[in-house]
């Protein structure tokens, strides 16, 4: 990381991230996609309505904070924040469909994170205590030809019918193109990996950030 403030408490897991953003590709193609900022009195964080998966380092460290209750290993092995059956008026109303009703349960009744809040009170950046694929959706850090590339899931690669059925991921005609409503996304993976992604995004054709 080569920001003077920390920007969150999985450093190790930062640090990987920030391996695969040095010599990533941008879908520049995706990022002109129309996806609406996020809002979360609408969408009553559908995109948390299945928890999150987590790494190692994730699980120990809000284990430590005192999350370990609202942890889980799922029946595929994987490590994840449990859930909880979710009220109608807990899901936005165009909650899709084919999704489970139920929500993180780090969730409070306003949709919002507990780690979000926590971080947020502490006076730290919000994603302090957030885990990364939290806070990156509908961003995706994927692989093309072995190369690491910063895309978002269009409805045709989405085999999980995730990422592009949530309001932030879901094309929206009128909303404004990706590179502008994820802004924050990319101004965070700027900060974690010393390339400006907003402005390669934003920029003429033959821009470089790299030094």
């Amino acid at each position: 990381m080569i920001d003077d403030e920390k920007l969150s408490v999985f450093e190790d897991s930062i640090g990987e991230l920030s391996k695969q953003l040095a010599e990533a590709a941008i879908d520049h193609e995706a990022f002109e996609k129309s996806l609406p900022l996020c809002q979360l009195n609408q969408c009553r964080a559908t995109c948390c309505h299945d928890g999150v998966i987590l790494s190692e380092e994730e699980v120990k460290i809000l284990s430590e904070l005192g999350g370990s209750e609202g942890l889980v290993t799922r029946e595929n092995g994987q490590l994840g924040t449990k859930t909880v059956a979710a009220d109608t008026g807990e899901l936005a109303e165009d909650f899709p469909a084919h999704f489970p009703k139920t929500r993180c349960v780090f969730l409070d009744r306003e949709h919002r994170c507990h780690w979000q809040l926590k971080a947020v009170t502490e006076g730290k950046h919000p994603w302090f205590y957030k885990p990364i694929s939290c806070w990156l959706h509908p961003v995706l850090v994927a692989k093309r030809e072995g190369r690491a590339l910063v895309t978002i899931r269009t409805r045709e690669k989405d085999e999980a019918s995730f990422a592009s059925h949530t309001p932030c991921g879901r094309v929206t005609l009128g909303a404004p193109p990706a590179r502008e409503s994820l802004a924050m996304e990319l101004k965070m993976l700027s900060r974690i990996s010393g390339r400006d992604f907003y402005g390669e995004l934003n920029a003429p054709p033959g821009f470089s950030s790299r030094a």
